[in-house]
């Protein structure tokens, strides 16, 4: 009996599987929310207080369609990746994403640029911050 393999234990994690379903459901719900605001936003702002348009509601469609699977997008694969550039992905997107909202309102290109940047700035080093404090 001393040549006897050992019996592999596996454990079946039913809870682990429920659980995941339930963190991807909620980070879809985060996504689409987020997603819906962007769009209703950029559409508003596109309008220039002009009357609403079929072109207008199509635009905030595309627009909160684009940053929600976007923004899914970096919540499926961010945590895979290191803090650093998960903060620096969220950093980036939030930048791009108010930059764009601010060149909608058809100021300069500058004002846009320098807008994206310091809220890409905060939100990655706030980002940074909690990753780096929430580590295990």
């Amino acid at each position: 009996m001393a040549h006897a393999a050992p019996t592999a234990s596996r454990r079946h994690r039913p809870a682990a599987s429920v659980n995941a379903d339930h963190t991807d459901r909620n980070r879809m719900v985060r996504a689409l929310a987020l997603g819906l605001v962007y769009g209703v936003w950029a559409a508003f702002i596109n309008r220039q207080t002009g009357p609403v348009d079929a072109g207008n509601v199509f635009y905030g469609i595309l627009c909160g369609a684009l940053f929600a699977a976007i923004m899914y997008a970096l919540a499926k694969v961010g945590p895979r990746l290191k803090r650093e550039v998960h903060a620096t992905a969220y950093g980036v997107f939030a930048g791009i994403a108010a930059g764009y909202l601010h060149s909608l309102t058809r100021e300069s290109v500058l004002g846009a640029a320098v807008i994206g940047l310091f809220v890409g700035l905060g939100v990655g080093l706030t980002a940074f911050y909690r990753y780096y404090t929430r580590e295990p």
